[in-house]
């Protein structure tokens, strides 16, 4: 029996994999995607973005932290909270997200396909169900949207069931007394946060200096200081050297102290899921972390197969694999839609509290030698921070000095990935100072913050040029 072609077929039901699959057959191609887990959705929807984001808010809602602002109100249910209670919530939005999925793949007519794909040759799908005989499909072009797994440590006890990955998490069984959180990159600090507002005793180890060394230094420190105020334990720069099990986890770390604690989170990266594929056959090795090369159109070195999303390395966030696997398609099929990921991406960490950012950094003006002025506003003098009890959160707008042109804006606070958004748009549209000045705000909003902003860094210029000319 001859095998079924399509135009396009893709590996892997994420949201890479899925907004590709609808991108091609939203414009008439004949598009196959083959998933090997039960459910769709991938990482996103099963054990990352979305789980991971639900239980903050569980976190959040349970421990009280929202109300921490109305002094005459206590508000916590941490000290009754049950594992079951925590992810009951996770689990409904998992479920609806799936069913989403689901019904969109319909809606665009993709064919579904079970089982574990590899690459029998450059066109040819080898599907391998569970229990069942192999099946083949083959395609025109070849979309490979695997995602990525949790890296493991090769000293971590991961035989031991108090012992979790980023992935694993998800299986909590009791909430724990103590954890150690072996990782200070984003899902590190994202799920110390969570764990420690339910009151869990978190300790954080990381191997640089700094949290999350991408982000703008000040915001990175402002956030160091609010995870202590939740209790927060670091090590850094240290690393973990060996770990013995008993009744709790006793690890020493590479500075020679050592931490005890009731389970522990290893979160220490990911590989992408590279491995059986096939890909060294027809000349497309992974790197040593699985990840794939690929140019500015998401094209591996053989053409008709393109590789998006966790799969090919940073950023690996599920908006930014949407939007690659989107640009790869209107590539793969000339469709004359958008020609490229926009220019400047918004990096959201949903922390306690959340930080975002857009655009360039201090750091990253400072090294390429580019004059600059820096605008901030404080929740704590805005009427809706105030409201909300937010008292540190701040608002931070960079400015090139030359024209006030808007080249960063970098946000911590409650709703900080939403409000990034503004500065995002203006950044670009090549927007400027003018623009927040001009603008009328809600009040009372958050949003209000960038008009503030940008009254500071006006004023933080004309200083400068005072300065200068004296």
């Amino acid at each position: 029996m001859d095998a079924k072609h399509y135009d396009l077929v893709v590996i892997g039901s994420g949201p890479a994999g899925e907004k590709g699959a609808a991108q091609a057959a939203y414009f008439g191609r004949r598009v196959a995607l083959v998933e090997k887990e039960p459910a769709l959705g991938g990482a996103a929807a099963n054990t990352g973005t979305l789980p991971s984001k639900t239980l903050r808010e569980t976190a959040l809602y349970l421990s009280g932290f929202r109300q921490r602002g109305l002094h005459a109100v206590h508000f916590s249910l941490k000290d009754q909270v049950t594992a079951r209670d925590f992810l009951y919530r996770e689990r409904l939005v998992v479920q609806s997200e799936r069913q989403r999925i689901v019904d969109n793949l319909k809606r665009h007519k993709v064919d579904l396909y079970s089982g574990f794909a590899s690459l029998a040759d450059a066109h040819t799908v080898q599907i391998a169900p569970k229990h069942s005989p192999p099946a083949r499909i083959t395609g025109d072009v070849i979309l490979i949207a695997t995602g990525s797994h949790p890296f493991h440590p090769a000293n971590f006890p991961f035989h031991d069931s108090r012992v979790y990955d980023s992935d694993t998490i998800l299986n909590l069984r009791e909430i724990p007394p103590t954890m150690l959180v072996a990782g200070g990159g984003v899902i590190g600090c994202e799920y110390a946060c969570m764990f420690a507002a339910l009151g869990i005793k978190v300790t954080l180890v990381e191997g640089r200096d700094r949290l999350l060394g991408f982000m703008d230094a000040e915001v990175s420190h402002a956030l160091a200081d609010s995870m202590r105020a939740l209790g927060i334990e670091f090590h850094m720069p240290d690393g973990v050297e060996a770990i013995e099990t008993g009744e709790t986890f006793a690890v020493r770390l590479k500075s020679g102290r050592v931490v005890k604690a009731h389970s522990l989170l290893a979160a220490t990266g990911r590989s992408g899921n590279t491995q059986n594929l096939g890909l060294e056959a027809i000349g497309l090795p992974p790197d040593s972390r699985g990840n794939l090369k690929v140019n500015a159109s998401y094209q591996t070195a053989v053409p008709h197969i393109y590789a998006v999303g966790d799969v090919i390395g940073f950023p690996a966030l599920a908006a930014t694999s949407m939007e690659q696997a989107r640009v790869a398609m209107v590539h793969a099929f000339d469709l004359k839609y958008k020609s490229g990921v926009a220019t400047i991406l918004p990096y959201g960490i949903y922390t306690i509290p959340e930080c975002s950012m857009a655009g360039e950094t201090e750091e990253s003006l400072t090294k390429a030698g580019v004059p600059y002025v820096v605008g901030r506003a404080r929740y704590a003098q805005n009427a809706r921070g105030q409201i909300i009890g937010d008292k540190d959160g701040f608002l931070k707008l960079l400015f090139r000095e030359e024209d006030m042109k808007l080249v960063g804006v970098v946000v911590i606070g409650e709703q900080a990935s939403e409000l990034v958004h503004t500065g995002l748009t203006a950044l670009l549209t090549d927007a400027g100072a003018d623009l927040f000045i001009q603008m009328c705000f809600n009040y009372p909003t958050l949003t209000e913050l960038y008009k503030y902003a940008t009254y500071d860094a006006l004023g933080q210029r004309a200083k400068k040029r005072q300065q200068v000319g004296k």
